[in-house]
């Protein structure tokens, strides 16, 4: 009569001869894995490697190092080439309003006394200027808005879309027309050499139509703005 054994009280050694491998070997085929489940799980890990590393590549190249490009912290030039005007004086690239092609921005900088009236003061004022990202310094005020399609009109003293006829004020609140909201504008700083930094990656886009209330600067002093 014939003995059978149960394969679970072998020894390594038992299987080392029954496998024909080292005591590892036996061991893994003890637990009922064999040498080519091993390779398959070994090639498939390396796979996955491979494949992770060249996703990673992928994204590299689609999502480059956007270090002093759109969409990145963009460093212009010294604040002291801006130089400011009241809301009543301002001329593209001259003073109060400058445009800087590699942010995509107009740069405000505005006097404030004489023609620039204010509608808010104190707390108002200053929550209103920190919701929107105006940036004081000393008496004047910076703002960097985004250009959109949406050009600065010197006989306006204002933002006039000829496309779609919407109006905004010298800083981008709304005044008119089809657009839901005031212009988007970016975060800025001074770099510690006085450079005007602005921060192309951080986008406000929620500046709302101002009422009676809320409204920062008083509107135009041109009362009617035409489309062209």
């Amino acid at each position: 009569m014939s003995t059978r054994y149960d394969d679970t009280t072998r020894t390594p050694q038992e299987y080392e001869v029954l496998t024909g491998g080292g005591a590892e070997a036996a061991q893994v085929a003890k637990r009922g894995i064999s040498r080519r489940q091993m390779l398959r799980r070994a090639t498939g890990v390396s796979l996955g490697i491979v494949g992770a590393m060249a996703g990673l590549g992928s994204l590299q190249m689609l999502y480059p190092n956007l270090e002093g490009q759109f969409g990145a912290p963009i460093t212009l030039r010294n604040k002291s080439v801006y130089t400011p005007a009241e809301q009543k004086e301002m001329a593209l690239d001259q003073k109060g309003m400058f445009y800087e092609q590699s942010a995509k921005s107009y740069i405000m900088h505005l006097k404030s006394g004489g023609t620039t009236q204010f509608l808010q003061s104190g707390v108002s004022l200053a929550n209103s200027m920190e919701a929107q990202d105006w940036l004081k310094d000393g008496d004047t005020f910076w703002l960097a808005l985004y250009q959109v399609c949406v050009p600065f009109r010197d006989d306006c003293n204002s933002f006039k879309c000829p496309c779609h006829g919407s109006h905004y004020n010298i800083d981008g609140e709304y005044i008119d027309g089809p657009a839901p909201r005031s212009l988007d504008r970016f975060t800025m700083s001074f770099d510690s050499s006085g450079n005007v930094t602005v921060d192309t990656g951080k986008l406000n886009q929620h500046v709302e139509r101002p009422d009676v209330g809320t409204r920062v600067l008083r509107l135009p002093y041109v009362p009617v703005c035409s489309a062209q």
